[in-house]
């Protein structure tokens, strides 16, 4: 056992070390100083060399940039995700989350906290219309900061350009390199009976669909929804009027995840009559004939009123043996007609009948509405100057509403993710849902500050701010609402940008003098994998602030005492964590620190 506190961990997770960690678990002996042995595993997989070193020609998908999109993937993030108390609602006990920031980062900030959690996925990426229609950070060598050059928190040289003035091909690549790592990074956070829905339109439905067979595998394809969009055509449409998105559905794993019965439509309860006032309520008849074949199902049948029908139509077979249909008959539940004298059919009673129905893959904006609801929807939510600075392509709630239905329940606190909110829906929708079922559904919305070029909102973000707060206090939510946003870490890179240069070790770890207290406690709550909607307890210890959530007890003083160390230890966290400064030139404190936590059972860690 070490005799020092650990360290807490600062960079997002290394992805590519735990793959080859397990790789290395199921073929010992394959990796040599990280170098494929091909023959080695080929030996394993009784495979031929040749097919494991992909000399066979294979089916896939490739694109211009795809390795510079798999570094982007892999290039660990030491961002952290700031606390905006002045936007938020309740900040300390919210169970809703929204984070303003480039979604690559938050992704990889939330795999520690949210690996397997989330129930449902719902995102409505930019279409790739050849419009300026997505501007996202694209140096692969460094995402984090493309992120801060791009919102004006660093210095940088030059402007960034927007998808639309690239060629064709340059353009589907770029937004397939924009679109793999996050969907490998969301996948990780799905639970094993979670699912995606993802929006889409004909500019890159074909790619998508490839795309998401390559990360989620196409045993995991579970239907592509037509969604109708429009209530009227576009008569100015040169060709055909476009009425319709895509909406792609993928499950983590397709023989774990059913969805959810819809409920049964009132048009669907009113085929059920009761002509014959039965005492078991309204029913409606079926056909006894069909065409499979039955051993038992000719024979002929005599009606009430004294018809002798010789047997079934021609090709088809009765359902039912003889003996079957006579017990049916003396259960009153064939109908004869009115007059007696029909062809025989079974009575279905609505009360026996499967309560729900299957969802089927078209989507009439009668049941899940359509673009210009969504726009009322937004302006009922959200004040705008003018009709040209209103978000251009929100979606309607009722349409999200409709995906909750199929994949969260109310009685479970299920998690829904939508990391391109745009004008907020998808949190709107959950705060609509619960307020109607009386669900505990909590979402995280994550946006990037995209310029609007009016001066309305200056960035989307603001526009999904404002309007997850506007439906928070409509809907009378009590979860609140926890705003964040994408920042660069509190502390100090131990590794210089020179993989040689190491910095001075006497060196104080933190990088401002004058730190945000909350916004240290947020980086090591989040590095230490402690959700987001974990409620922070705030404590006074010896005039000091420690901040206890989720289990982890964050002690907030540069100058921590041997009381302090008690103090923060009667709160019975699992694992406590100190400033790493607070016990620069004071090991006998740190070691004492040490020894009280591990007496009493509690991981202590610096940082």
């Amino acid at each position: 056992m070490s005799d020092e506190p650990a360290k807490v961990e600062l960079a997002s997770a290394d992805l590519a070390a735990e793959k080859r960690h397990a790789f290395e678990e199921l073929f010992p002996g394959v990796l040599t100083d990280g170098v494929l042995d091909a023959a080695r595993l080929g030996e394993l997989l009784d495979t031929p060399v040749s097919e494991v070193a992909g000399a066979r020609e294979r089916f896939g998908l490739m694109w211009a940039g795809k390795q510079e999109a798999v570094r982007s993937l892999l290039t660990q993030s030491r961002g952290t995700l700031v606390p905006d108390l002045e936007t938020s609602v309740d900040f300390d006990s919210a169970q809703n989350v929204f984070i303003e920031g480039d979604n690559l980062e938050v992704l990889k900030l939330l795999q520690k906290a949210y690996n397997d959690k989330i129930k449902l996925i719902y995102i409505d990426p930019p279409y790739n219309t050849g419009s300026n229609d997505f501007i996202y950070p694209d140096d692969f060598t460094d995402t984090l900061r493309a992120y801060l050059e791009f919102t004006g928190q660093v210095d940088a040289d030059g402007n960034r350009k927007a998808a639309g003035t690239d060629s064709m091909g340059r353009r589907h690549s770029r937004w397939l390199s924009m679109m793999y790592p996050r969907l490998i990074l969301a996948r990780n956070l799905l639970t094993q009976d979670g699912v995606i829905f993802v929006s889409i339109d004909d500019n890159e439905v074909a790619n998508l669909r490839e795309l998401m067979d390559e990360v989620l595998g196409p045993e995991n394809f579970i239907a592509t929804v037509i969604w109708q969009k429009v209530y009227s055509p576009k008569n100015s449409a040169r060709h055909f009027s476009e009425d319709h998105d895509y909406i792609i559905v993928y499950a983590r794993n397709a023989e774990t995840w059913v969805p959810n019965p819809l409920p049964r439509t009132p048009e669907q309860d009113m085929a059920y009559k009761n002509p014959d006032d039965d005492p078991r309520g309204p029913w409606m008849s079926a056909d006894l004939s069909a065409r499979n074949y039955y051993s038992k199902g000719t024979y002929p049948i005599t009606s009430p009123s004294g018809r002798l029908i010789e047997g079934p139509p021609m090709g088809m077979y009765w359902r039912y043996s003889e003996e079957s249909f006579k017990d049916l008959e003396a259960d009153n539940r064939i109908w004869w007609g009115a007059q007696g004298t029909g062809v025989p059919r079974l009575k279905r009673f609505l009360t026996e009948v499967k309560q729900g129905r299957v969802p089927q893959t078209f989507w009439p904006y009668s049941e899940v509405g359509h673009n210009q609801d969504a726009k009322k929807e937004l302006l009922k939510r959200v004040e705008f100057g003018s009709s040209d600075s209103v978000f251009s392509t929100p979606k309607p709630t009722q349409l999200v509403r409709r995906m909750l239905a199929l994949a969260t329940r109310p009685d479970s606190a299920d998690v829904v993710l939508d990391f391109f909110a745009g004008s907020g829906s998808s949190a709107d929708a959950v705060l609509q849902q619960n307020a109607e079922d009386g669900g505990n559904r909590r979402f995280i919305a994550v946006q990037l500050p995209e310029p609007t070029g009016h001066q309305d909102y200056e960035f989307v973000s603001d526009i999904t701010r404002a309007r997850i707060r506007a439906a928070i206090a409509d809907t009378a939510d009590s979860a609140g609402l926890r705003s964040l946003r994408l920042g660069a870490g509190n502390f100090r890179d131990p590794v210089a940008a020179d993989a040689s240069e190491l910095f001075d070790l006497s060196e104080s770890t933190l990088l401002n003098d004058h730190p945000d207290l909350d916004g240290l406690a947020a980086e090591v709550l989040l590095k230490e994998g402690v959700p987001l909607d974990a409620a922070w307890h705030r404590h006074e210890v010896g005039n000091f602030e420690v901040i206890v959530a989720g289990g982890v007890a964050v002690v907030l003083s540069l100058e921590p005492t041997d009381l302090l160390v008690e103090g923060a230890l009667a709160l019975k966290p699992n694992v406590v964590v100190f400033l790493e400064d607070g016990f620069a030139g004071r090991d006998e404190v740190k070691t004492n620190a040490f020894t009280t936590a591990r007496n009493a059972g509690v991981t202590m860690k610096t940082v």
